[in-house]
């Protein structure tokens, strides 16, 4: 009969003492060897079987094809589905959208939807409609990373069509590779995004910190991309997705080695289920066209171009990633040794001189760095979904309503003694504060030295390209046909694990029988076994030997990178001054943008003493908040729930409000005397008018607690402003139906 559970059962250890320890262990051992070899064909089998679907993928949610990138004018293997909510699960078709973009960087498409808890699944549960861009396996013979851009602007396109009603245009969440391509294409489209979030995406190759994380030396000492170029000739036009995957896999040999399948081994009753979970996605290889992928290591990698604004479209038009008007969300993690923090916020300091310069370009940019969690954890783990991106999904209209500037989100964790914890939703509250480039700086950034290796690289991989192309490549197409290339996929290493123990092989047909006869059979070893424990001190023995085999080769491999790119002969060899301080990579200055910038601020100046409550409100409400530096969600609750009609006054749409605020905080950062000084005009006659709205702002500025230090004193001028100073005010009162007639929207500190 079948266990009904694992639970270990009176062993021989309870008949035979000490020796029957041993006999328990072996006997598990055994068991447990059956059952993970029998996991190990069950996973080869599902390989061959997702190979073989049209279009695979990995998403726990029901898809509806909205747009098959195939049928464009410039056909993709990409295509826009909307996700059916699951049952239980209501949507508010007057929310914005989210679109989910998953990377294509060697995996087939789904991971962001891969579990209830993930980036589509809190998303739907906030209720946002959602869709999701994925892809084929095959790229379409030709296609290039532009035409990929210009489909996904048509996709945003139909998602805005589909939802008129929206309160704001999509939100757009980028993953990996997905990241910086929607980047690049909000750079040319802005006005297709609400707002943009971006999880473990590398926009700045070169950033880092020396002795950790070296995957950005690797096309230094490969000699730079000539072995794109190779593989993707030895592929006849078309480069393996799976070399991709090896060389994440080879980032942490210790678990591809060892822990995974450890971990598999040890844990066989119960962790099969979640192991072939993962391993259908980690094994869904997919292919790009040699231009792609030659476009990604020359542009973005080894070249570091997209930050410093020297990629260009087809047309000659510099992508600048400053065009981009709406929030940027970015997500990454310490943990992360794919994409760390330095490379995925480095872009702010090749971009930018200072804060003042973020805002006068207009754009809002909010970072959240993870202590732990690793680059698959950015998209794949439950914690982060329930609270990261559940928290960004909740609130991107707070987000949305933030001034210009930069801003680092903080989670706390939500308690019974939270104040305004009846305000948020969910185990979480979000908090943005205000910081600085030295801020983005602390987390890891080259020196000039640095950045001179890096351009050095880059020059010598132009060089070594170019060699190829004239001597090597000619004969290379010539010796790999199409067949050829096929055969070479199917015998790359990774594809080979997963066949050699399908079905296909008939050596692991007695497999299954026997792991039947052994789960009924089944007998785990007690806990307290000691064979056991040496089991599991093997594993870390192992686990211990395999990680300092990496932080060798990784040392050697940092040492040799700064030792040949450091050299002031190769440098000045390939035109890099090896005296040169400055930046190597900085995105030029325009003296468009200044004399805009100029006009803009003369036009904001005249506009100080126009406008009404509102704008009375509004800018009250930021020069208080400006002591503080940073808004929370609790304050943005307290002013979303009185946002309505009443009086026949018109409730401001998100876009308007977004409007009032950053055109208020501009007034302040550029004559914050003026503007404080201009409130009382703003202000109607009428005194109960303004007492009312005077303890509404009272009730989101208290909303975390009372006021104090410089935020109390601003506090009190305002009151004096409004010409109630000494007087007491009515209690705040939260609820929506008690609120006051005609009052404005306002954004919380």
């Amino acid at each position: 009969m079948r266990h009904s559970s694992y639970l270990p059962t009176a062993g021989f250890a309870t008949q035979f003492g000490p020796a029957g320890y041993a006999l328990d262990y072996v006997l598990d051992a055994a068991q447990r060897s059956v059952l993970f070899w029998d996991v190990m064909r069950k996973r080869g089998n599902q390989y061959r079987a997702h190979a073989e679907a049209t279009a695979p993928h990995v998403l726990s949610f029901t898809p509806e094809v909205v747009l098959d990138g195939r049928s464009l004018e410039k056909p993709v293997n990409y295509a826009l589905v909307r996700i059916v909510p699951p049952e239980g699960v209501e949507i508010d078709e007057k929310r914005r959208p989210f679109v989910v973009v998953d990377p294509r960087a060697g995996h087939g498409p789904g991971i962001g939807g891969f579990k209830a808890d993930s980036e589509i699944g809190v998303a739907l549960r906030a209720g946002h409609p959602c869709y999701f861009i994925g892809f084929l396996p095959q790229p379409m013979p030709g296609q290039t990373i532009e035409d990929i851009a210009l489909a996904e602007a048509i996709f945003l396109e139909k998602v805005i069509s589909l939802h008129p009603q929206a309160d704001a245009k999509p939100c757009v969440i980028g993953n990996c590779q997905a990241g910086w391509a929607v980047m690049m294409l909000a750079a040319m489209r802005s006005e297709l995004f609400g707002s943009i979030i971006i999880a473990g995406a590398p926009l700045s190759y070169w950033a880092g910190e020396r002795g950790k994380y070296p995957m950005r030396y690797t096309g230094g000492l490969l000699g730079g991309t000539w072995m794109t170029a190779l593989t993707s000739d030895l592929g006849h036009g078309q480069f393996d997705g799976a070399w991709l995957v090896q060389n994440f896999e080879n980032q942490n040999p210790a678990n591809t080695l060892w822990t995974k399948q450890y971990n598999l081994y040890s844990k066989i009753d119960t962790e099969a289920p979640r192991y072939l979970g993962f391993e259908q996605w980690w094994g869904g290889h997919v292919n790009l066209n040699a231009e792609e992928i030659q476009f990604i290591v020359d542009e973005l990698f080894v070249g570091n171009n997209l930050a410093a604004g020297r990629i260009k479209t087809s047309k000659g038009e510099a992508i600048d990633l400053r065009n981009i008007r709406t929030p940027i969300v970015v997500f990454c993690s310490k943990g992360d040794n794919v994409t760390p923090p330095a490379q995925a916020l480095g872009w702010i300091l090749d971009l930018y001189d200072d804060v003042n310069e973020i805002r006068s370009h207009g754009q809002t940019i909010v970072y959240t760095v993870h202590e732990t969690i690793g680059h698959l954890g950015i998209f794949v783990s439950a914690s982060v979904a329930r609270k990261e991106h559940g928290e960004f999904s909740s609130n991107i209209d707070l987000i949305d309503a933030l001034p210009p500037g930069l801003y680092e989100a903080i989670f706390e964790a939500k308690t019974a003694e939270t104040v305004g914890g009846d305000l948020v939703e969910g185990d979480w509250i979000m908090r943005c504060e205000a910081r600085t480039l030295d801020d983005i700086r602390a987390l890891g950034c080259n020196n000039a030295a640095d950045d001179r290796r890096f351009a050095t690289v880059a020059k010598v991989s132009e060089i070594n390209l170019s060699l190829y192309r004239t001597f090597l490549q000619p004969f290379v197409r010539a010796m790999a046909p199409d067949w050829a290339a096929k055969h070479l996929r199917e015998m790359h290493p990774l594809r080979l694990q997963y066949e050699v123990f399908s079905d296909v092989n008939p050596w692991m047909a007695p497999i299954a029988d026997l792991a039947l006869d052994v789960a009924e059979e089944r007998r785990p070893v007690r806990a307290d076994n000691p064979f056991l424990a040496l089991e599991q001190a093997f594993s870390r023995q192992v686990v211990a030997g395999l990680d300092a085999w990496r932080q060798g080769i990784e040392a050697l491999s940092e040492a040799t990178f700064l030792s040949v790119y450091g050299s002031p002969l190769l440098q000045a060899a390939v035109g890099i001054d090896p005296s040169d301080t400055r930046p190597q990579r900085r995105a030029s200055k325009t003296a468009l943008h200044a004399q805009v910038l100029k006009e803009r601020i003369e036009e904001l100046k005249a506009q100080m003493e126009d406008g009404g409550l509102r704008e009375g409100l509004a800018r009250s409400l930021l020069y208080v908040a400006m002591a503080n530096g940073a808004a929370d969600e609790r304050g943005f609750a307290a002013i979303r729930r009185m946002r309505r009609t009443e009086d026949g006054m018109p409730a401001m749409t998100l876009a308007e409000f977004k409007a009032l605020i950053r055109d208020q905080f501009l007034m302040l950062l550029i004559d914050e005397e003026a503007a404080v000084s201009a409130i009382p005009r703003l202000l109607p006659e009428e005194e109960s008018v303004r007492r009312e709205a005077l303890s509404s702002l009272r009730e989101v500025l208290n909303v975390r607690g009372a006021l104090s230090g410089e935020a109390e004193q601003r506090w009190k001028r305002i009151v004096g402003i409004f010409g109630l100073s000494g007087e007491t005010l009515p209690e705040p009162v939260l609820s929506p139906a008690k609120a006051t007639p005609g009052k404005p929207v306002r954004r919380a500190s």
